[in-house]
């Protein structure tokens, strides 16, 4: 999710919020019992927006830890003293090569 909607998302969220308590509200002055009220579409369709925003609000904050995350991994690498370069020892160069063992058939023939 785009971290510049969250003013967006936050917005719908909270106009979502005032329909719902004025629908609630009508409601209960209509004099419908917590069965009936639960069951109406338009306070159903309310909470699902509501749902929606949160997710993508938690969306956003995961990604901007993410980005705070990512951003502090970077700069301790900059802070980090560049690393001495290996020093060769003279005298010695490449690897050394294995003897070679008998094999098994050679020791069997002797």
């Amino acid at each position: 999710m785009n971290l510049k909607a969250k003013i967006y998302v936050e917005n719908q969220k909270k106009t979502a919020h005032g329909k719902l308590a004025a629908r609630l509200a009508f409601l209960n002055e209509k004099g419908l019992d917590g069965g009936a009220i639960q069951r109406d579409s338009m306070i159903r369709k309310l909470r699902a927006e509501i749902r929606k925003a949160n997710y993508r609000l938690t969306c956003v904050a995961a990604q901007e830890k993410l980005n705070a995350e990512r951003l502090a991994a970077k700069k301790s690498l900059r802070e980090r003293p560049p690393a001495e370069p290996v020093k060769e020892v003279p005298g010695k160069k490449g690897k050394k090569e294995k003897k070679k063992e008998p094999s098994p058939a050679s020791k069997a023939q002797e």
